[in-house]
């Protein structure tokens, strides 16, 4: 089990490292998008000027999301911080036929089985806005200031590893990221490099 999932981890990594040049910088605009969510409904990143956004890449077979997802952890984070009024949107930009691809029907089963808490899960079969943000692992994590600005890019925590036990000695990224920027302060790790399965892209 070790062995595999290091070799999970070390191919999640090398697949960041072959995008890393495409990926949007820190500090710039985050890319526009717009996608439909497992209920239809059209979200665009414009709708949410003014507010904090997070954008969560997500597959739930993947066990590096299962391990933030089993435990409660990526729950916890949703409650907490669309409670402070921050739009959380999960993407799923797996291809059909391919590992994490969801149908809207899956997908409502999925938030329902899960209990998660994002403010939507958006569907990106075709992997354009996945490509857009040259988004390589679930989960890959970014975070919008209310200005439209990217202020985070990269892992949910220090601990590159699909054990949940590894939780509470990490540190989450996201969350410090959203904790500072929300205190006016200066985002103390504005990058990291992300861990977990690689997308399966269409091509």
């Amino acid at each position: 089990m070790k062995t595999k999932l290091l070799t999970l981890t070390l191919t999640a990594m090398s697949t960041a490292a072959l995008f890393a040049a495409e990926a949007p910088k820190v500090g710039a605009p985050a890319p526009g998008f717009s996608l439909s969510d497992s209920g239809g409904k059209k979200h665009s990143l414009g709708d949410f000027k003014g507010k904090y956004v997070v954008l969560e890449w997500f597959n739930p077979g993947c066990p590096f999301v299962q391990k933030h997802y089993k435990s409660d952890n990526m729950q916890g984070l949703q409650k907490q911080f669309t409670g402070k009024d921050v739009v959380w949107l999960t993407i799923d930009s797996s291809a059909p036929g391919k590992e994490g691809y969801l149908t809207a029907d899956e997908a409502n089963k999925q938030i329902a089985d899960w209990k998660m808490k994002a403010t939507a899960l958006l569907l990106d079969p075709d992997g354009k806005v996945g490509h857009e943000y040259a988004a390589t692992n679930t989960p890959h994590m970014y975070v919008v200031d209310p200005s439209g600005k990217l202020i985070y890019s990269g892992a949910i925590d220090s601990k590159p590893t699909a054990n949940p036990d590894d939780i509470a000695s990490s540190t989450n990224y996201v969350k410090v990221a959203l904790e500072e920027a929300m205190a006016g302060k200066p985002v103390t790790t504005p990058t990291s490099r992300a861990y977990g399965c690689s997308i399966k892209y269409a091509q």
